[in-house]
C-alpha cells in the first residue's frame, strides 16, 4: 500500500484540493462548532461529498477528508459514544471516496484520485487555536496515547495516504510518527509554520529531518500558513527530509481564535506553484480560504495550461 502513493509521486506533482470548511460555508452551513467541518458527518454527509466533488471536478486529484477536528474526546464532548465516534471517523474516508467515484464516474478517464485521510493535531481537539501554538503541556507519550487509536480508526476505512496536517510543534512530530509505525499506510507529515520556524519556534531544517528515517512518510512540508512562508518553507523541506513535499497555505489571512474570524489581505497566487515545484514539491495545494477557483487555476499551471484572467 505504502508503494502506491509513493509511487505516484514519482510521477508528480499531485494537485491537492483546498479547503473544505470554506467551500463548505459557501454551501450555506454553518461551522461554528467545536467539531467544525466534523460536524456535518453527523448532520450532513451529502454535504461533505459535494464539497469533495466540487474540488475533484476542478482538477484536484487528493481530496483531504473531513476528520481534521474529528476525534474520540471531542465526539464525547457531544455526547457520541466510542462506537460511534469511530463509526464517524471512518465515515469521513468513505463520503470522500464516494466523491471519487462519482467524479470519476462522470469526468474524463485516465485520471487517478486518491483519499487522503486527515489527521489534525491535539490542539485542533481543544477548539481554541492551540494548533498554532503547540506546546500543551502533555508528554510525547501521551500525545502518541491521543493519536494512535483515531489513526487506527481511519486506517480500517482505507484511505491511500494519511494526512498528519497542521502539526504545530516536533514534540507532536515525534509522537505522531511513532503512532504511524506498524500501521502499513503511507503518510505525509506537514507543519504550520511562520518566520521560517515552526509555531512552538523550532528551526524548520531539524523538524523536516525527524521524518527522514521514517519508512511510513513519504512526504514532508507545510500547510495552513502563509503563502510566502510556503514558499521559503518547501526547499528547506525537499533538504532536510530527504522527501517529496507537500505545500499547501492557506489564503493569506489570518485565523483569529479569538473572534473566530479570518483576517488581513489574501495573497495565495496559483502561479506560485512554480516555484513549489521547482523546490521539491510533489503535492500542491491550498488550504483554509482557497477554493475551487483556485485549485482550477493551479491545476492547470501543473499540467502545462496558462493561467486564465
Amino acid at each position: 500500500m505504502v508503494g502506491g502513493f509513493a509511487a505516484a509521486l514519482t510521477g508528480g506533482p499531485l494537485v491537492l484540493d483546498g479547503g473544505l470548511s470554506n467551500e463548505l460555508e459557501a454551501g450555506g452551513h454553518d461551522l461554528s462548532d467545536r467539531l467544525w467541518s466534523a460536524r456535518l458527518l453527523m448532520e450532513g454527509p451529502e454535504a461533505i461529498v459535494a464539497a469533495h466533488r466540487a474540488y475533484f471536478e476542478a482538477g484536484a486529484e487528493v481530496a483531504i477528508t473531513s476528520s481534521y477536528q474529528a476525534s474520540f474526546e471531542g465526539f464525547a464532548l457531544r455526547g457520541v459514544g466510542r462506537a460511534t465516534a469511530e463509526r464517524l471517523l471512518g465515515l469521513s474516508v468513505e463520503l470522500a471516496r464516494q466523491a471519487a467515484e462519482e467524479a470519476d464516474a462522470e469526468g474524463p478517464g485516465g485520471r487517478r484520485l486518491w483519499v487522503a485521510a486527515s489527521v489534525g493535531p491535539y490542539g485542533a481537539v481543544l477548539a481554541d487555536g492551540s494548533e498554532y501554538r503547540g506546546r500543551y503541556g502533555l508528554s510525547e507519550v501521551e500525545l502518541e496515547r491521543f493519536h494512535r487509536p483515531r489513526l487506527e480508526a481511519l486506517v480500517a476505512a482505507g484511505p491511500d495516504v494519511l494526512a498528519v496536517e497542521t502539526v504545530p510543534d516536533t514534540d507532536e512530530a515525534r509522537a505522531v510518527l511513532r503512532a504511524l509505525h506498524g500501521l502499513g499506510v503511507p503518510a505525509w507529515l506537514s507543519y504550520s509554520v511562520a518566520d521560517g520556524r515552526t509555531r512552538a519556534g523550532q528551526p524548520l531544517a531539524e523538524a523536516f529531518a525527524l521524518a527522514a528515517d521514517a519508512d511510513e512518510v513519504v512526504a514532508v512540508g507545510v500547510n495552513c500558513c502563509t503563502p510566502a512562508d510556503a514558499d521559503a518553507a518547501v526547499a528547506v523541506a525537499s533538504a532536510a527530509g530527504g522527501k517529496p513535499v507537500v505545500v499547501y497555505p492557506n489564503s493569506g489571512e489570518r485565523w483569529d481564535a479569538g473572534a473566530r474570524a479570518w483576517v488581513g489581505g489574501r495573497t495565495f497566487r496559483a502561479d506560485r506553484v512554480r516555484g513549489w515545484v521547482a523546490d521539491g514539491a510533489r503535492l500542491v495545494g491550498g488550504c483554509c480560504r482557497v477554493g475551487p477557483a483556485e485549485i482550477a487555476e493551479l491545476a492547470g499551471i501543473v499540467r502545462g495550461r496558462p493561467p486564465t484572467g
